[in-house]
């Protein structure tokens, strides 16, 4: 069973860097595809970036070359590094996993909240 559990958001200033880390408690991470979304108020969730199982990674072109998403399968955990924030990046960041990049995500966490403020 998969339980992610984000964290790392906060409030920064226009500029700044911050890393989100999401922790699943199963014991399948390593073969799991992990993703990164968010949600800004209004809006509709949408795709951040994602890692395979594998290690091969993909953005969206509004992060491209700002974020830089990992994972440490050791310690059941994915990463969203995110630099030279801008306001518009204001929103809630999930994680998601899925079995396979044919499959949707089908497991997500609760969220956490990312503020930047110009």
């Amino acid at each position: 069973q998969v339980q992610l559990v984000e964290s790392g958001g906060g409030s920064v200033q226009a500029g700044d860097s911050l890393r989100l880390s999401c922790v699943d408690s199963g014991r399948s991470f390593s073969t799991y595809n992990m993703g990164w979304f968010r949600q800004a108020p209004g809006k509709e969730r949408e795709f951040v970036a994602r890692m395979s199982n594998v290690g091969t990674t993909y953005y969206a072109d509004i992060v491209k070359g700002r974020f830089t998403i990992s994972r440490d399968n050791a310690k059941n955990t994915i990463y969203l590094q995110m630099n030279s924030l801008k306001p518009e990046d204001t929103a809630v960041y999930y994680c998601a996993a899925r079995r396979s990049s044919l499959s949707t995500y089908d497991y997500w966490g609760q969220g956490t909240q990312v503020t930047v403020s110009s």
